[in-house]
């Protein structure tokens, strides 16, 4: 499978037809357990539900194709797969050294789940290369890179930060969610290891929960599969099949939300309301040369700065129609987001804190001109 383009490996890997019907879709296996043939006699090894399903597993050969990899494990949630991933590969005195502009839940897993178990993490500019250098220690163990980042859109250098954590005997890891693998393939670069909240753009459709972790080559899989086992935090059979689903149509999506948000970051950029605009497809954002050349396309995520502040950035938030208040990202619809209090409200009063004027958009695959005549609105019913 490996040999066939994206959009391809998207259709196809994992999905084989139904063996005994013909089945075009591979059916849900909707069952909690698996009969034995004598004690231990475990069929295609299926014993238990936590251990492994056939529709999980079909997911998880489909990520791990997406993304070039050798293995994929599917979890019930973004978070769940980043704290499988930190349990299997770090010890109690081990570091982290983050990016200072990421998902809030990803920072306070680490500062209020992980820090209590006694792993350390320093926030850093990833964008800098001497700041990463600087900030690693004997003791690092990971350097954990999101780019785009979220919510600023922050570029970061894949494979010169791989590098550098080589270097220093440390591993990187992707969050490769706001990009998807339509657009951007960490591993290719130098990354080891990816991962995804798959509610986002994999799934597609505002209707699953789900995460991943994909591995570059074999040595963390096992330990990290271990966390999935043991801790159980698993994607169920509906919610697998559901990814799968929207998986198959990710490539056609995010060319639309690439397309539509270009569109939107343009327009924004000529309208004095916004003093800032924050999407790596224009060719004045800081990170646009590295984006062009390590994305095939900048995605549909932009955020924007509100020049009036952050009264008026909350209630542009709360005036659009088509763009719909609510966390999350990545579906087919429009989303807007005021990310202080809602995604990061978890690092207000940290080095982290987004600014206050700004509002977060997941750009979807509407009608583009419906969508800036929607913000438009939004900036009318403002200015009144």
């Amino acid at each position: 499978m490996s040999e066939h383009a994206f959009a391809t490996r998207a259709i196809h890997a994992g999905q084989a037809p139904d063996p005994t019907t013909g089945a075009i879709i591979p059916p849900i296996y909707q069952s909690s357990t698996h009969v034995q043939d004598g004690i231990g006699g475990f069929r295609d090894g299926y014993e238990y539900n936590r251990a492994g399903n056939p529709t999980r597993s079909s997911l998880e050969t489909q990520l791990a194709a997406l993304e070039g990899g050798s293995h994929a494990l599917s979890f019930a949630s973004g978070l769940a797969a980043e704290d499988a991933l930190l349990r299997g590969i770090l010890k109690p005195g081990d570091h982290i050294v983050l990016g200072n502009d990421v998902y809030g839940g990803t920072y306070r897993l680490l500062s209020k789940v992980h820090a209590a178990w006694g792993v350390e993490t320093t926030t850093v500019e990833l964008s800098d290369p001497d700041a990463v250098r600087a900030a690693i220690r004997p003791e690092t163990k990971i350097v954990w890179i999101e780019t785009p980042s979220n919510p600023l859109l922050k570029i970061v250098d894949i494979a010169l930060t791989a590098e550098i954590a080589h270097a220093a005997g440390a591993i990187a890891v992707v969050d490769n969610t706001f990009a998807s693998p339509a657009l951007q393939q960490p591993l290719s670069l130098g990354a080891d290891l990816v991962v995804h909240s798959t509610t986002k753009y994999l799934g597609g459709h505002s209707d699953v929960l789900g995460g991943a972790v994909v591995f570059g080559d074999d040595r963390f899989f096992e330990q990290v599969k271990f966390q999935q086992f043991a801790v159980g935090a698993v994607s169920a059979p509906l919610d697998a099949w559901l990814t799968t689903r929207g998986i198959k149509t990710l490539a056609l999506r995010v060319r639309q939300h690439s397309e539509n948000a270009q569109a939107i970051a343009e327009w924004a950029t000529a309208r004095p309301e916004f003093a800032q605009v924050f999407y790596p497809g224009l060719a004045s954002h800081a990170g646009h040369d590295v984006a062009a050349r390590q994305m095939s396309g900048f995605g549909g995520m932009l955020s924007l700065g509100l020049a009036a502040g952050g009264t008026a950035a909350k209630a542009f938030a709360e005036s659009t129609e088509l763009f719909q208040l609510a966390e999350s990202l990545g579906g087919v619809e429009s989303l807007i987001g005021y990310p202080p209090d809602m995604t990061h409200a978890s690092v207000r009063g940290t080095a982290l804190a987004v600014p206050e004027n700004v509002v977060r958009l997941s750009v979807g695959i509407e009608d583009v001109t419906d969508l800036v005549a929607d913000l438009e609105r939004g900036l009318a019913a403002i200015s009144r």
